[in-house]
């Protein structure tokens, strides 16, 4: 048995007035195969070219560990030279990924391959972010904290997506107080005896492929693994919904400083209370489904 999952829509290219009726105002997402064709980066942009223009870059790296309590916000795991990174990434399947990785600061030159595109939304132009991963590396099920519309533009090999919105948390086993699911469920092949609510979750696949452009809406769930080894890039525009905006707000300065302080404060047993009560909420959703 697998998840209810649906195709996500895919079109060839798009204009900007059909983009803000078909899929920014019903907050739907959609694959852009063709759209940025005309950039430099469409045809530049893979791992030897990296390799060579950010080879020196010491860059920092994260795997699929579970959260523990000692470590800081978005603390690496290990670092490394870009270079052997991506020799690694070639020469065989690693964990390690690169996440958030500001093009502005750490390679300048990058932004003369691409341009900010016109979608009808303002794109926050100094927050261009690389994502890169190894063949079968993933990330965990999360959404991002400022729950911001996520332009996914993907670079070199496959990589599997699979959304949620926001209407789907009851059936997710989502930590409280966090914007992840539990850490140890499989979303590709998920175990539905261990982890029945999945069964009554809706959501979206998809399949991305060099230079495709993937939209995701405020606030959606993405659990993203490469089929390759690849990259991509991320460029978001602000949450326009009150209410997302209103959960951003509170995610920022009230919800990570709280979880931070209640690390200091109760150790490992914070996280395990949280992951405990992931499954005790889901559970009570289900009973009273």
């Amino acid at each position: 048995m697998k998840l209810n999952l649906q195709d996500i829509p895919r079109v060839k290219t798009i204009t900007k007035q059909d983009f803000i009726k078909h899929y920014f105002k019903p907050q739907k997402p959609v694959v852009i195969e063709q759209f940025i064709t005309d950039w430099p980066a469409y045809s530049k942009w893979n791992l030897e070219y990296i390799k060579d223009i950010a080879g020196h870059k010491t860059v920092p790296l994260y795997d699929d560990r579970p959260v523990d309590y000692k470590d800081g916000f978005n603390e690496p795991h290990a670092t490394m030279k870009m270079s052997e990174y991506v020799d690694l990434l070639k020469r065989k399947p690693t964990k390690y990924r690169i996440f958030l990785w500001n093009i502005l600061k750490e390679v300048p030159q990058l932004q003369k391959d691409f341009t900010f595109p016109d979608f009808g939304l303002r794109l926050m132009k100094g927050l261009p972010m690389l994502f890169f991963g190894g063949r079968d590396s993933y990330t965990f099920m999360h959404y991002d904290i400022d729950l911001a519309n996520i332009f996914h533009f993907h670079f070199e090999g496959e990589k599997q997506i699979i959304l949620f919105d926001q209407k789907q948390n009851k059936h997710l086993y989502k930590v409280p107080h966090a914007l992840i699911t539990r850490e140890d469920i499989d979303f590709s092949n998920p175990d539905f005896s261990k982890w029945p609510a999945l069964q009554n979750a809706r959501g979206w696949q998809c399949q991305l492929n060099h230079g495709e452009v993937l939209y995701m809406p405020e606030g959606y769930w993405h659990y993203m693994k490469y089929v390759t080894p690849g990259f991509s890039m991320s460029l978001r525009a602000i949450a326009r919904n009150p209410k997302n905006l209103g959960k951003a707000i509170y995610n920022v300065f009230i919800m990570r400083n709280f979880d931070n302080l209640m690390r200091r404060i109760k150790g490992q047993q914070w996280i395990d209370w949280k992951n405990q009560k992931a499954i005790t909420n889901t559970n009570n959703n289900l009973k009273h489904k």
